[in-house]
């Protein structure tokens, strides 16, 4: 199978989502927001929207894979369990009685209810313990409520785990402690899954945080990547180096962003809705700088060059007169509500077609009236964890070039 992505708005053809499960049931008002959730999730409602969200991509002929389904298929693979198994059990909370209680509850468990427990946690109450086998001091003083495996409620977004570069994978650097052993599991099913042997990788989790919200291939050959809560400058220029050591690329934009909650990644500021246009916050559009990136002659150094207004840099690098640029809502305030509310975090599935959440009326009439069609789904429940339909889709294929 050849997996292949080289823009933002090329015909959609292939798209990994996860739908939400009981990770989300998982979520308490004592642990929201140490799990990156602005509200507590109406699960059952969660999976209704989610479910319309595919609905809505296989109705334009979109292939959509679970995560969920391509974990349990490749633990099926010996090598893949005992490597995602030592992962977990390497945590520093367990100690020496509890870390053996766990390993002997997970071998017990086959790869569908493994990947369950990967994916939704396991709480103190569900460890199997017996009077003759009991879990020691650690298990012993745990709250019955706590977690011994953490429970992974943003396997949701899955647009920040990985990103596809060309024919290549960046399984990404996540920042937050709350979301780092999601690359485990996404690392893992590239490396061992049968539908991606032979995959080559142009990023790891190893390396300096870089999230995949804030990479936006803006057109063959051009990438802009935003630097501000979640990705560093560090995490920035390893991608570039890795990118351009392999030929992926010609430019790379790094776009400063504001380390707020609000704008936590690139793709909740803008993104593309066709070969030439892009929604926008508004409210920052005019403040947004670039500074581009190009290899340097030696094959080693970077050369950098701005900073430069955003629009300017990005027309130029990806050789257009100008962007077309699509505001979010019709006034600060409008615009301000509904960029909170993931209006700008578009996901397009060919050029003039998006997929949008329908809370944003201004934001998706003004889509509209630019001769985008948005196909407008709900997301009252998916979006508690600030995240729109980009957030929750990583492509895996697209047609080259940016054709529609």
């Amino acid at each position: 199978m050849t997996h292949y992505v080289d823009s933002e708005v090329a015909r959609l053809g292939t798209v990994l989502l996860h739908r939400p499960g009981p990770e989300l049931a998982r979520l308490t008002p004592r642990n929201n927001d140490s799990l990156l959730f602005d509200a507590i999730p109406w699960v059952g409602r969660a999976q209704e929207e989610h479910d319309a969200f595919a609905a809505a991509l296989r109705s334009r002929g979109v292939e959509v894979l679970y995560l969920a389904d391509l974990l349990a298929e490749t633990l099926a693979v010996a090598d893949a369990r005992a490597e995602l198994t030592d992962r977990v059990l390497r945590s520093r909370r367990l100690g020496h009685t509890l870390r053996r209680r766990v390993a002997d509850h997970l071998a017990y468990l086959d790869p569908a209810g493994l990947a369950d427990v990967l994916t939704a946690g396991l709480a103190h109450e569900e460890l199997r313990i017996g009077a003759d086998r009991p879990g020691g001091l650690v298990w012993t003083l745990m709250d019955r409520h706590d977690f011994v495996i953490d429970p992974l409620p943003n396997l949701l977004f899955t647009r920040d785990s990985s990103v596809w570069i060309g024919d290549r994978v960046g399984v990404t650097s996540l920042a937050m402690p709350a979301r780092r052993r999601e690359t485990t599991l996404t690392d893992a099913i590239y490396r061992y899954h049968p539908r991606f042997v032979g995959t080559e990788f142009v990023y790891h989790p190893r390396l300096e945080h870089l999230e995949g919200g804030d990479v936006l291939l803006l057109a063959p050959g051009v990438l802009a990547v935003g630097v501000g809560e979640r990705t560093t400058p560090a995490g920035a220029e390893r991608l570039a180096r890795q990118v351009f050591a392999a030929g992926l690329a010609h430019t790379i934009l790094v776009v400063p962003i504001a380390q707020e909650r609000a704008t936590m990644h690139l793709d909740t500021i803008c993104t593309m809705v066709d070969v030439d246009a892009v929604l926008m916050y508004a409210n920052v559009a005019d403040q947004m700088s670039a500074y581009t990136v190009i290899a340097g002659t030696d094959g080693d150094d970077l050369r950098v060059d701005g900073p430069a207004p955003f629009l300017r840099a990005a027309a130029d690098a990806m050789d257009l007169d100008q962007l077309r640029v699509i505001d979010t809502g019709l006034d600060p305030v409008t615009a301000e509500r509904e960029q909170w509310d993931d209006g700008n975090n578009t996901l397009a599935i060919a050029p003039r077609l998006c997929v949008g959440y329908e809370r944003n009326v201004e934001t998706n009439a003004q889509l509209e009236r630019a001769g985008i069609e948005v196909i407008a789904i709900a997301g009252s429940e998916l979006g508690s964890g600030r995240g729109g339909p980009r957030c929750m889709s990583c492509p895996l294929v697209r047609e080259k070039g940016g054709a529609a």
